[in-house]
């Protein structure tokens, strides 16, 4: 990084740029020449295709709390190590009902108006443009203005610093502090309309060639472990979306039984398999959320065919169950009752598949670990904060996409399994969307049979 020319006071007021104390310091006269001369430079910022969709979905908003102030927040930067922040994504409430990805903005939906409080770009007579670390546009970067931002969202923008303070009677709710507002924001997130389907079918079609990557490039793989994959997915998904939808997790050998390893420093070991769990979120901040396990040698021995043949059967009667109108726990149950009988052909379990599947037991499950499926959209688990009767007690609707996602795992240290067994970790993960009569599968391009896996693995490796 290279070092500012400016200079931070003991206390830096607040109409005051973001400066460090080891900024060199800005003479009058340097500071007086750097506001002068510049010529007017309009970004390029096209009609954003969600705006009217968001526009909706803000009457939608609206319509549920009548009457009321509605504030959804931007959220800002949040700091990585002392005067670095990390790259900034937005809250995603408030970009699914805006559109808006800068941040310390504040969307306010009121008496069915909306006005989005932005920071625009600063003027070049302020201190702010290039002193500032955080907003001056030579630090970080040309910001739109407020009329760009509003031609390109469809919507009314102010200066984030005219916010009012809302001091007076009228009921106001902060989606960051008040519960019912973010339980509704979610709810009416469940279900994604057409232009939120084609963001995730992107999403999933550059995650695929995002797995195809990690597999072209195996030798380097093997040679440098699983922090290769991570940085060859990571790559693809910079280079065509966003960023990563979420830590990836390149899991080989018996890493692959720990459901969320992130650290990625262990190596890619013949004979072994590799647990691949990575998404990319595309720039309108959908993400994808697919695992797929491979291989390490390219061909599956007997035992790992088995074992993957058996959570792929477990994984299909899963996405079989998925159509509008039955439990979103029908996904789970389903994969759940082909993995019980399984592990009881195993010879693991102490009782019958089953006695194991009653909801007072579930002993099986020493060897699943978690649920099947989780919503899937702008947050790799979605809707969170949905009222539980709704989901995940609910039933699935056309348009709810969901994850299906079942899994063995035997610890390295389960004395309860056979030796051969222990250090084993197979996921295979799909994403589904509901349709009016079934279901369709996003994220299909990827092969999934264990035959399908190692002809794949062959012709990417090739040469």
């Amino acid at each position: 990084m290279s070092e500012p020319t400016a200079e931070t006071p003991a206390e830096t007021p607040a109409d005051q740029p973001k400066t460090e104390s080891h900024d060199p310091a800005v003479p009058a006269a340097y500071a007086a020449f750097m506001r002068e001369g510049w010529g007017e430079r309009d970004l390029d910022v096209p009609r954003h295709p969600v705006a009217e969709w968001a526009a909706a979905r803000r009457a939608r908003l609206a319509e549920a709390f009548p009457g009321e102030r509605l504030v959804l927040p931007a959220g800002t930067y949040k700091v990585r190590a002392n005067d670095t922040d990390y790259r900034f994504r937005p809250d995603t409430a408030h970009t699914y009902f805006s559109g808006n990805q800068t941040s310390d903005a504040v969307l306010v939906v009121e008496d069915g108006e909306s006005v989005l409080y932005a920071r625009p770009r600063s003027e070049r007579d302020t201190d702010e443009f290039f002193r500032d670390r955080q907003y001056g546009e030579l630090w970080a970067g040309r910001r739109p203005s407020a009329q760009e931002i509003s031609d390109s969202l469809g919507i009314e923008v102010r200066h984030v610093k005219d916010l009012p303070s809302f001091e007076d009677d009228r009921k106001t709710r902060d989606i960051t502090t008040d519960a019912d507002l973010a339980r509704v924001a979610d709810e009416l997130r469940l279900v994604k309309d057409e232009w939120e389907v084609a963001e995730l079918q992107e999403a999933c079609d550059i995650t695929a060639l995002g797995f195809e990557d990690s597999v072209r490039e195996w030798d380097r793989a093997r040679e440098f472990g699983e922090r290769w994959i991570e940085g060859t997915f990571f790559r693809r998904a910079r280079a065509m979306g966003n960023d990563i939808g979420y830590d990836s997790i390149c899991a080989g050998g018996s890493h692959a039984t720990t459901l969320h390893w992130i650290d990625n420093t262990g190596a890619i070991e013949p004979g072994r398999l590799v647990l691949l769990d990575m998404g990319v979120e595309g720039r309108n901040l959908y993400t994808a959320d697919v695992t797929r396990t491979l291989p390490v040698d390219g061909t599956f021995t007997p035992l790992q065919r088995d074992l993957y043949d058996l959570v792929l059967t477990a994984q299909q009667k899963g996405i079989d169950a998925v159509r509008p109108g039955v439990p979103f726990l029908a996904a789970h149950n389903a994969a759940m009752e082909v993995l019980a009988h399984g592990l009881e052909d195993l010879g693991l379990l102490p009782v019958s598949a089953q006695e194991a599947l009653d909801p007072e037991s579930k002993v099986y499950a020493r060897w699943t670990l978690h649920g099947t499926s989780h919503m899937l959209g702008m947050d790799v688990h979605d809707c969170g904060r949905a009222a539980t009767e709704i989901y995940p007690k609910g039933d699935l609707a056309e348009g709810m996409v969901l994850t299906v996602e079942p899994g063995l795992y035997f610890q390295e240290d389960d004395l309860l399994v056979p030796e051969e067994l222990r250090g084993i970790g197979i996921r295979i993960e799909d994403d589904i969307l509901v349709t009016a009569d079934g279901n369709r599968n996003l994220s299909a391009s990827l092969p999934r049979t264990s035959a399908d896996v190692e002809e794949w693995m062959g012709r990417h490796t090739a040469g």
